[in-house]
């Protein structure tokens, strides 16, 4: 029995091989880009992670010991003491916070400049730009927080 189909020329089966080949690439390119956004979106997660609990930690000891005080339970040195480790404690998460995040914002534009130069060249499909993440915005929030925290142990002004 003899078949009545032609095998496809060589030449248009390298082509189509070789475009599946770079498709694939360029996936394969895109969901690294992704899976690095995300990995940075972790890191920044355990920098609010971390910077909540100096924060909160040196809070709460400004006011634990700001009670013991008011109540005449502990003197004023012990208090004044205890203000300051609190007050380091939450500079320590403000600073923290602050070095996170300007590491998280210059690494993501970096990424997106390198991500904008493979679109360029050809070797990565253009995608949607990717939002800034809400990660960043707690982030941003927590160190309004925290520098609220700050003024209320220095100043005794604030909401807390």
């Amino acid at each position: 029995m003899s078949s009545d189909v032609k095998p496809e020329s060589p030449s248009k089966t390298k082509v189509e091989s070789r475009s599946v080949a770079n498709e694939l690439a360029m996936r394969r390119t895109g969901l690294a880009f992704k899976r690095t956004w995300v990995a940075s979106d972790r890191t920044l997660m355990a920098v609010i992670r971390t910077s909540l609990s100096l924060i909160s930690f040196g809070f709460t000891i400004f006011s634990f010991f700001k009670s013991l005080f008011q109540a005449g339970t502990v003197e004023e040195a012990a208090f004044h003491a205890a203000r300051n480790f609190g007050a380091t404690l939450i500079i320590t998460g403000i600073g923290l916070l602050v070095l996170g995040l300007i590491f998280h914002i210059s690494f993501m534009r970096s990424l997106r400049k390198e991500r904008q130069l493979l679109v360029e060249e050809s070797f990565l499909d253009e995608e949607t730009p990717s939002p800034i993440s809400l990660t960043t915005i707690v982030a941003v929030v927590l160190l309004v927080i925290g520098l609220l925290s700050l003024i209320r142990v220095f100043f005794r002004q604030g909401p807390f």
